[in-house]
């Protein structure tokens, strides 16, 4: 078989061509695959609330809080790994790309299993910290019980699709996440109800499709990446570097779980703000909740490109190619604007009809949800543009300015907005409280691109110009070839 064979799926390179076009062309698959998942938990919700009922419902939405906070905790390891990946394929350097690769797998394979042993254990603790309802959570265990079992694969799966995507690769990890869906979907409902030849387990059974999906998927993937031989595969000598580095470690870990924060800063906002919501009563919080809903669709397309711009901008960062890195975040901010401004334009047209979809013959909180649309969503934009000066900087391993900017605009002044301006604006002061902490964030994350120290950071060491100097435009001496550096994981920014 010979390097060109159209089995093998080589590394794409995103360091040249036109950045637009590719940019877009990296981003749709990674948009396809977020939609999935949406539409995966939202199918896999009404399976569930169809064949047992509002208990059971509410204890999949319990279960989903533990697991979005377990997913929450190694996203930002995820993050680290794919930006160090990118970089060294960008750098043209595969043997310390895999490298990255058998430390990361071997760690997340590690904390996965831990995580989904200790949560066996104490499955009841957790579920009483979160206040489940008694009548929810006997299936709330049955449920989460095995969710545990299929968080090592989903945490696989999910590493081995971040990966590809740092070598350029996004096509791949959309197909193998269509799959799992397209199970999780199908055996919900035969493994709920007992179709057929399938057995009756009830809520467990919902939780099973997603472990069978999970694990179907990731083997899959495995597979088919050993069969085209791809660059990035262990095999033969290179299964020493499961082995955990612990340069290596020590970098992904150091700049990963700043990243991973922002999670956990996200979800904390958010509670405190649902928490002044439902002091409004159950009708503005229907609202309310419907309305966050709709936002999840409307991020969307941000959260595709920021994930591109962040991939792109790495592997131009390995490469030395510093020129290329400002119209990267342009183009980023440009397709943002559009995307997101279009879907921000259908909701003002049809957020009625949307919005009835969700509550039926509830015209006064069709109302209160359509004001609150009208007063927020137009900020998402402003969102879209700070998700990818956020991408661009941490391509570099700039990570804690992000969680900082993320802390103050999120944690400070939105909720401060939402508390203090209460006692003038009333409940209005909630749905304010969203553009102004929009606002904060992008002036923020602006100032930081424009005067922050992020071009001077790096996760890779190796002979690149320092900021502020002239690009490499390939006249002078080759670069040496970019290794790691325990320093970067220390480095300040």
């Amino acid at each position: 078989m010979t390097e060109r064979s159209p089995v093998r799926r080589q590394t794409v390179d995103l360091t040249s061509g036109p950045i637009s076009r590719t940019l877009l062309l990296f981003a749709l698959p990674v948009l396809g695959s977020n939609v999935l998942q949406s539409l995966n938990g939202s199918v896999n919700s009404v399976w569930v609330g169809r064949f047992l009922g509002e208990s059971a419902l509410t204890a999949t939405s319990n279960a989903n809080l533990v697991l979005f906070l377990i997913l929450g905790t190694v996203f930002g390891i995820g993050m680290a790994a794919t930006i160090l990946v990118a970089q060294s394929v960008g750098a043209k350097n595969l043997p310390e790309a895999r490298k990255i690769v058998g430390t990361s797998a071997t760690f997340f394979f590690l904390i996965s299993t831990l995580f989904a042993v200790c949560g066996w254990i104490w499955v009841d603790s957790i579920l009483n910290l979160l206040g489940t309802p008694p009548d929810a959570l006997p299936l709330a265990r049955s449920y989460l019980r095995i969710i545990f079992v299929a968080v090592p694969a989903a945490n696989f799966l999910s590493f081995v699709m971040t990966a590809l995507r740092g070598a350029g690769d996004s096509r791949t990890p959309f197909y193998f996440m269509l799959l799992a869906v397209v199970l999780d979907i199908i055996l919900n409902p035969l493994l709920i109800a007992g179709i057929g030849p399938f057995p009756e387990l009830g809520i467990a059974g919902s939780a099973l499709s997603t472990l069978i999906g999970q694990s179907v998927s990731v083997v899959a993937i495995l597979v088919l990446l050993y069969a085209r031989k791809h660059p990035l595969r262990l095999a033969g000598a290179d299964l020493m570097l499961l082995k955990p580095d612990l340069r290596i470690l020590k970098i992904v870990i150091f700049k990963g779980v700043p990243m991973g924060l922002q999670m956990i800063v996200i979800s904390a906002a958010a509670l405190t703000v649902m928490g002044l919501v439902n002091t409004y009563g159950s009708q503005v919080a229907a609202a309310y909740g419907i309305a966050a809903q709709l936002w999840t669709y409307i991020q969307m397309p941000a959260l595709a490109i920021g994930a591109a711009v962040s991939s792109m901008a790495a592997q131009n960062v390995g490469a030395g190619k510093w020129d290329r890195i400002g119209r990267i975040a342009g183009a980023g901010i440009a397709f943002n604007v559009v995307l997101t401004g279009a879907l921000i334009s259908l909701l003002y047209l049809f957020d009625r009809p949307l919005l009835g979809l969700f509550l039926v013959n509830d015209s006064a909180a069709i109302d209160i949800a359509a004001h609150i649309n009208n007063v927020a969503s137009w900020s998402f934009v402003l969102f879209g543009i700070t998700i990818v000066i956020f991408a661009t900087v941490r391509a570099t391993g700039a990570v804690m300015a992000p969680l900082i900017i993320l802390i103050v605009s999120v944690l400070l002044v939105r909720t401060t907005f939402a508390y203090v301006a209460r006692d003038y604006m009333g409940q209005e002061a909630l749905w304010w409280s969203f553009p102004a902490g929009f606002i904060a964030s992008v002036i923020l994350s602006i100032a930081y691109y424009r005067f922050g120290k992020w071009r001077t950071m790096h996760m890779i060491e190796g002979e690149r110009p320092a900021a502020g100097e002239p690009p490499d435009t390939g006249l002078g001496m080759p670069r040496q070839r970019a290794q790691l550096g325990v320093a970067a994981a220390a480095e300040p920014d």
